[in-house]
């Protein structure tokens, strides 16, 4: 021991200066710098005391300090039912799906497996690090948590058609409720359901009721054209049929008022001359039945032989003329 010491009034100053050192050296161990894209977390003693944001900070030195970054604009995966070729690198690259977490119920009582994947980042460093312990086993287990509620308030058709980006957005909101009342310190940025699929053992009779259910899609879509078809045209003749009646009761009624009209003229003529009136509607009358029917003219003042004038045979004897006329 005796030859470790300096000797002379040198050996007091050369220890103090190498003290020094040594603290100065502890000092400056306790300066950090936060990137950009991180937040600092200042512990004393294991215990959380402040953050800090990017930029160079100082802080108490191990053992008595710690400082953790934690990169908050990093967006970060989870896949739940299926694992991308990376997450699986030692299955080379095959896609590994897990029955027990994928499978939810439908509203309509259909057991369905579903395949989707989380995307989140750091929001409060401080909360990521203390107040959960395993954040992304947490952040897996509350997706499937928020996914078993939507899908169980959704219909199988809601989550396999265009839907599913309704849907996305409500798991997304529930999701983040979960996770901010745990206090995790985690923002979702984005839920992307990949498939939705019936389980293995009835994937059959599910691919059978689809493609009845495709059948029924198209015969109600031909049902459609043949009514969109047919229903104009029928409309038409409807309207054709109405405007014809229209234009009937229209004509109807104009005749029957010139009828009566005629005959308050033709009363009016009686009242003022009767016996004329009445020898000219006889006269008319005869006029107009005689002249529709074949007529024989025979003079009862004639004695012995009757003299008979065939009218019907010379009209057609000149109307045969007339014919050969015309045809010359």
């Amino acid at each position: 021991m005796k030859g470790w010491f300096p000797r002379g009034p040198q050996g007091p100053k050369a220890i103090i200066l190498g003290l020094a050192l040594v603290v100065a050296a502890w000092g400056i161990s306790g300066v950090y710098k936060v990137q950009p894209d991180e937040q600092g977390v200042e512990m004393m003693f294991g215990k959380f005391v402040k953050s800090t944001e990017p930029g160079l900070h100082a802080w108490f030195p191990a053992p008595i300090g710690e400082v953790v970054t934690v990169s908050v604009t990093q967006i970060r995966q989870i896949n739940i039912g299926t694992q991308t070729p990376e997450d699986n690198a030692k299955r080379f690259g095959q896609v590994r799906r897990e029955a027990d977490d994928r499978q939810v119920l439908t509203a309509d009582q259909n057991v369905v497996d579903a395949d989707y994947s989380v995307f989140w980042r750091v929001a409060k460093a401080e909360d990521f690090l203390f107040n959960i312990r395993n954040p992304e086993e947490t952040i897996r287990r509350a997706a499937e948590s928020a996914m078993r509620e939507v899908a169980g308030r959704s219909t199988l058709d809601q989550l396999m058609t265009d839907s599913k980006e309704a849907l996305q957005a409500e798991m997304l909101i529930q999701l983040q409720a979960l996770l901010d009342y745990y206090g995790a310190g985690v923002t979702i940025t984005g839920v992307k359901l990949l498939a939705v699929d019936p389980p293995k053992q009835v994937i059959e009779a599910f691919h059978d009721v689809n493609n009845a259910r495709q059948d029924l899609d198209r015969q109600r879509n031909e049902a459609n054209a043949y009514r969109n078809d047919i229903l104009p045209r029928a409309k038409g003749e409807a309207e054709k049929m109405i405007q014809d009646a229209m234009a009937y009761k229209e004509r109807q009624v104009k005749d029957a008022q010139g009828e009566a009209d005629r005959f308050n003229s033709v009363y009016d003529s009686y009242k003022a001359a009767s016996d004329v009136t009445r020898e000219r509607l006889y006269l008319e009358t005869m006029q107009e039945v005689l002249s529709h029917s074949n007529k024989v003219v025979i003079d009862k003042e004639g004695q012995g032989v009757v003299p008979y004038l065939p009218l019907p045979e010379i009209q057609k004897r000149a109307n045969g003329a007339n014919t050969s006329k015309g045809a010359k």
